[in-house]
């Protein structure tokens, strides 16, 4: 027991300078015994290793918190207001959710429906579409079809185009996208002379760019309010955030 009681005491201390420089003067003995008793102490109670693997978790999800708030906060315009994306959702709404997608992503597709409802049975949320296509060659394509829609033919055939990419199976191809095009009645000549304008690549090179600041590696990743929310959130973990952010 007092072994044990000695032993607790010398881990608590590893963070402190003073147990530091204790270490430095000790001899190549005192140090091997303590070596040995540290090992016999952890070989007794592995549960303290996953105790230290859960607290260093803790700490580096908080600064990162702490990091995507500074994030969010800096570039809240870039965010917020860029003039081009998509607005959905209630325009007026007290709470804004900005999304980052992709749409070949499997996680995005999954979150669309989940997006959806939210939106719907909430009522009073404010939805911001950026495009951020990074699984390949067959997502920019797919997004500079979608952008090219919203500039030419407007904000409800783009929503109405987006939804029929998240639920599209097959894969993604100029012809695809000009059969998908047709179901809609959309001016394919127009649109596809768009499609690789200045003006689409402007604005998903622009989205990318801030997505590089924000540091997001992955979609779909959420802005909501001043939160960073990185990856996939299922609807009641989504409907939590919506309540902590209005309570």
């Amino acid at each position: 027991m007092k072994r044990l009681i000695a032993t607790t005491a010398l881990l608590g201390s590893l963070s402190t300078g003073a147990f530091a420089a204790d270490l430095k003067e000790m001899t190549d003995a005192e140090r091997a015994l303590f070596r040995a008793e540290v090992r016999s102490y952890l070989m007794e109670n592995p549960e303290v290793i996953m105790q230290a693997v859960e607290v260093l978790q803790q700490r580096e999800q908080q600064q990162q918190e702490r990091v995507d708030f500074d994030l969010v906060t800096d570039n809240a315009d870039a965010i917020f207001n860029d003039g081009y994306s998509y607005v959905g959702g209630n325009p007026d709404g007290d709470i804004v959710l900005v999304e980052f997608l992709d749409y070949r992503c499997g996680y995005c597709k999954k979150a669309h429906s989940e997006v959806a409802e939210l939106l719907e049975t909430d009522g009073n949320i404010k939805l911001i579409v950026k495009e951020l296509p990074i699984l390949g060659d067959a997502s920019v394509l797919a997004s500079r079809f979608a952008v090219a829609v919203k500039q030419v033919a407007g904000d409800e055939s783009y929503k109405a185009v987006g939804d029929a990419l998240m639920s599209f199976k097959g894969d993604i191809t100029l012809p695809s996208l000009q059969r998908l095009g047709k179901t809609f009645g959309l001016d394919m000549e127009a649109i596809e002379a768009r499609m690789n304008s200045d003006e689409v690549t402007a604005e998903i090179s622009t989205t990318r760019a801030l997505a590089s600041v924000l540091a997001i590696s992955g979609t779909p990743t959420f802005v909501m309010q001043d939160e960073m929310l990185r990856g996939y959130l299922p609807l009641e973990q989504m409907q939590a955030i919506v309540a902590d952010k209005r309570g």
